[in-house]
Order: structure tokens, then C-alpha cells, then sequence
């Protein structure tokens, strides 16, 4: 089993976005979790809007705090453009993989669709990796 945590601050957005996508094209073998440092209440409206038009519905989703302990018993941990410590500790780890994706809060609709394009296009090879390499 090879489990892949993402991460980002709140929890809200790119994280949601790339388990989202994960969950729906791993196969067996591949556990993901995503969580943040600081979660938010709800994950952005915008966020919800652009992956209901991909055939994924997040409007359930809850945001949720990622634990120390969940990272350190993770195989890939992928951050979401917050590699800097003072932002997200789940760098401590030292082998966090950071997308430096733009945080979709506070953008148009536009932007997200973009932000969630290539959210899916890294999600698909990054599990391409996973499982070709076991």
C-alpha cells in the first residue's frame, strides 16, 4: 500500500482538488489522505463550482487538520505551494514534493479551472509513478 498525503494550508482548495482527483483514478494499492495546517471551515465555493463541471462533488467535503503523525506514516507527501516551513510544517520531513500552485481563494472561476487542469495532469503522473514502481 502506498499512501500519498497532500497538503496546503487550509485545506480548502488544492489539496481538496488533488485527492479529489487521486481517489478517482488510483488503484487498489494507493491510500490518499489530504488534510491542512490551519483548516478552514468549508472548502471555497469557487473550488466546489469548478470540480462539479469535472464530475466530482465536494460540496460534502470538510476540511480537516493533517497530523504530524499521518505525514510521517506517509510514503509521498505533496505539498501545494506551501513548501515554506512558517506556513506548512509538513515540510519537516524534508522530502515533501511542493507544486507551488497558486491558491485558488479569492479567484475567478477561470483561474480555478486552470488551477484544477493542472492539479489533475500532476495527479495522474505522480500516480503513474507510484504504481510503476512497485
Amino acid at each position: 500500500m502506498v499512501r500519498i498525503a497532500f497538503v496546503c494550508v487550509e485545506n480548502a482548495g488544492r489539496s481538496q482538488m488533488a485527492a479529489a482527483f487521486a481517489r478517482r483514478a488510483a488503484v487498489g494499492g494507493v491510500e490518499v489522505i489530504s488534510g491542512g495546517t490551519r483548516a478552514a471551515s468549508r472548502v471555497h465555493p469557487v473550488v466546489v463550482e469548478a470540480m462539479r463541471e469535472v464530475g466530482i462533488d465536494l460540496s460534502e467535503a470538510v476540511p480537516r487538520t493533517l497530523t504530524k503523525d499521518e505525514i510521517l506514516r506517509s510514503d509521498v507527501v505533496v505539498t501545494m505551494g506551501c513548501a515554506s516551513g512558517e506556513v506548512c510544517p509538513a515540510t519537516f520531513r524534508g522530502d515533501a514534493v511542493d507544486w507551488a500552485l497558486p491558491d485558488p481563494s479569492g479567484r475567478s472561476l477561470e483561474e480555478v479551472r486552470r488551477i484544477r487542469d493542472d492539479i489533475e495532469r500532476r495527479v495522474a503522473n505522480l500516480l503513474r509513478e507510484v504504481t510503476h514502481g512497485r
